[in-house]
């Protein structure tokens, strides 16, 4: 068994990320292709807005926020399966104001709220707060065993991580009550200017904006139980021992340096890392069969070329190794697994399933060297 497989026995979340340009959608579906062939039903979720998953994927009319079932190997027991989808923030907050409502008619008030329509997609933190909020009901979805999630290539990208907390806060912070009171106690919208904090705020945003605002949240009245649990609920999944963060990177120093930066995340969250992916590296060849014929020998032009070409391949790996070092020791004991240079793009799941054949049988590989096998670095 290799080192990402050990590394993911037992996983019921699987987090993958790292900057973008390394080839981190096209593991996560590599490793939902793998965890399906153990028998296991997997669903693979982007939060990323780009397509990239659904590429990957080979799906040309993409993904949405309903997971979709794929045609892959369903593994010897013949149980696994493969599923994939896409967030949409603006439907996931509909669904979990519709679970949390006391009633329809509340829901349908919050829905129909302009100051609703304006957050539900575009204030800062609610795609990462409804990211986990998704993960949270894929979790807990009887359909599947694991969740693969696909985060985008920001660094922003772990603020998932932060997001229930930061709900969490924000339920209790002063302002949040204060608009909460009941009408009874003087904040009908009407009598919004007799209230000194709610006029100053509504001279900056505007007095509409502001009604509109007090509206959703007094519709809102009842929820935040429901709300600030669900958000406890999530902080203690993303930290548990069934949550593994697969982090990816290229033999690049600037995306070295990115993986650094996602480790410290974790890091400073009192989480590790679970296994590094290195893509897109320069395979380790073993010694030519023919030896080096001298720079003289009649009709030696090609192969001393040759062993020039590979002298030089052998130089940049070593390279890329010792570049990888000190990102290796930030992550240590996670195993370290190397994915070689390919020869195109990955756009459907044979290609995804070479890259399974790397990442998960490095043993079996026919290419004369070390092909995506673990080995350490520098």
């Amino acid at each position: 068994m290799s080192g990402l497989a050990v590394a993911l026995d037992g996983a019921e979340v699987v987090v993958c990320c790292g900057s973008g340009g390394v080839g981190k959608t096209t593991t996560a579906a590599v490793l939902g292709i793998e965890l399906a062939r153990t028998g296991r039903r997997v669903v693979v979720v982007t939060i990323d807005p780009a397509k990239r998953l659904a590429d990957a994927l080979g799906l040309p009319d993409g993904l949405g926020n309903e997971p979709v079932r794929l045609d892959v190997d369903p593994g010897p027991a013949g149980t696994g399966q493969l599923w994939a989808m896409m967030l949409d923030t603006a439907a996931t907050f509909d669904g979990l104001v519709r679970a949390n409502a006391p009633s329809a008619e509340q829901a349908e008030r919050i829905l129909t709220n302009r100051f609703y329509h304006n957050i539900a997609g575009a204030l800062s933190g609610t795609q990462e707060y409804m990211a986990a909020e998704r993960l949270h009901a894929l979790h807990d979805d009887g359909r599947f065993d694991v969740v693969v999630v696909d985060t985008p290539p920001t660094r922003n990208a772990l603020d998932f991580l932060e997001a229930p907390g930061t709900l969490a806060r924000f339920l209790d912070h002063p302002l949040f009550k204060l608009l909460m009171m009941p009408t009874r106690r003087g904040l009908k919208v009407l009598n919004v200017a007799a209230q000194p904090v709610l006029r100053t705020i509504g001279k900056v945003v505007g007095g509409d904006v502001l009604a509109d605002a007090i509206a959703f949240f007094q519709a809102f009245d009842g929820m935040e139980t429901g709300f600030r649990d669900r958000a406890d609920d999530v902080m203690t999944l993303l930290r548990s021992d069934a949550t593994r963060y697969v982090l990816v990177a290229a033999p690049r120093r600037d995306t070295i340096d990115e993986a650094r930066y996602f480790a410290g995340r974790l890091r400073d969250a009192g989480l590790a890392v679970s296994a590094l992916v290195v893509n897109r590296s320069t395979p380790t060849f073993g010694t030519p069969r023919a030896a080096r014929p001298s720079a003289r020998a009649r009709g030696a032009t090609r192969l001393v070329a040759l062993w020039d070409n590979h002298d030089e391949l052998v130089a940049t790996a070593a390279a890329e190794h010792e570049q990888l070092t000190t990102l290796a020791d930030d992550v240590a004991p996670a195993p370290v697994c190397w994915v070689p240079m390919l020869h195109g793009d990955v756009h459907d799941l044979d290609g995804l399933d070479e890259i399974r054949h790397l990442l998960f049988e490095p043993g079996d590989d026919t290419a004369g060297g070390l092909f995506g096998r673990e080995h350490p670095t520098g």
